[in-house]
């Protein structure tokens, strides 16, 4: 795995010109033959592949836009193909820009927000033509500052039309998330199960209350994709889908004046009776003792 420290090095490698050290916007068609590998990025990029997507499937369904996607990369993730590829000639266009690049600005302090940098691949955003172009006009945007002779205002510009960009993606993901209502309700109906099935096995137990990050893992998606599917489709996060299923059986398991609040407790992933107690006071409004002697 090679480490991706900076932009002149991903230009570099291409065979392409670097124009400013911490930021760059490459038509990779000029690019010359890359080795296949893997690295660890310390960079953030952005690849629209121009390669089609007709028989791309995620489980049973194909995926609604059968155009190009954009794939989200940031500082400290893993990206790259398989080595026995060999030679490769990169398609496309990418932008790339260094962490240093927007330190310090509005942007720096929200790219956090954009919470598709931590989407995987197969969460790819697949985009129409019209979005393409939309897309193409913020690189071509930032190509043209890069390329002219920068003056003070080039940075603030050039950060502009970045975060144009992301805002955009932000508006795209919300309609693919839209479009595939299909999928997304089968996703919800595995979660679902999923839930169902940790309470009624030996994990409750053995690791405690369901994360969001270990559901996401069990149906194969990142976490940040998983959450924010969630939210869109039942307009709360995934962590409060699973309080709300921990509250559901809580209050069953409550009224059954055989077993105590602390076993209860155990049996529901609680490490201790205390945090169960006060847990379900928050949500409930009233205590696991007060609660069983109302009803």
């Amino acid at each position: 795995m090679i480490q991706l420290n900076s932009v002149t090095q991903f230009n570099t490698e291409r065979g392409q010109e670097t124009l400013h050290p911490l930021v760059s916007v490459l038509d990779q068609t000029k690019s010359q033959l890359i080795q296949a590998r893997r690295y660890l990025s310390e960079l953030y990029i952005i690849f629209l592949k121009d390669i089609k997507c007709e028989n791309f499937q995620y489980g049973r369904t194909l995926y609604d836009y059968q155009e190009e996607s954009l794939i989200f990369i940031s500082p400290g993730q893993v990206f790259g193909l398989d080595e026995q590829l060999g030679m490769i000639q990169p398609q496309g266009w990418v932008l790339v820009f260094h962490p240093d690049f927007i330190r310090g600005t509005s942007l720096g302090r929200r790219i956090g927000e954009y919470r598709f940098f931590a989407y995987h691949s197969h969460e790819a955003l697949h985009i129409s033509q019209r979005e393409r172009r939309m897309v193409m006009e913020c690189f071509h945007n930032i190509q043209y500052e890069l390329a002219n002779n920068p003056d003070k205002h080039s940075k603030a510009l050039i950060i502009t039309h970045i975060e144009l960009l992301l805002n955009y993606c932000v508006r795209f993901y919300d309609r693919q998330f839209m479009s595939r209502e299909t999928l997304n309700q089968d996703v919800l109906v595995r979660f679902e199960a999923l839930l169902q099935d940790y309470f009624q096995s030996d994990k409750v137990q053995a690791l405690g209350l369901p994360t969001v990050g270990f559901c996401a893992e069990q149906l194969h998606l990142s976490a940040n994709y998983f959450g924010d599917l969630v939210k869109k489709e039942t307009g709360r996060s995934a962590q409060e889908y699973i309080q709300a299923k921990v509250i559901d059986l809580a209050r069953e398991k409550v009224l059954d004046i055989r077993k105590s609040i602390s076993e209860i407790a155990y049996e529901l992933g609680f490490k201790y009776p205390a945090h169960f107690t006060r847990f379900f006071k928050q949500k409930v409004g009233c205590t696991p003792n007060a609660y069983r002697n109302l009803n």
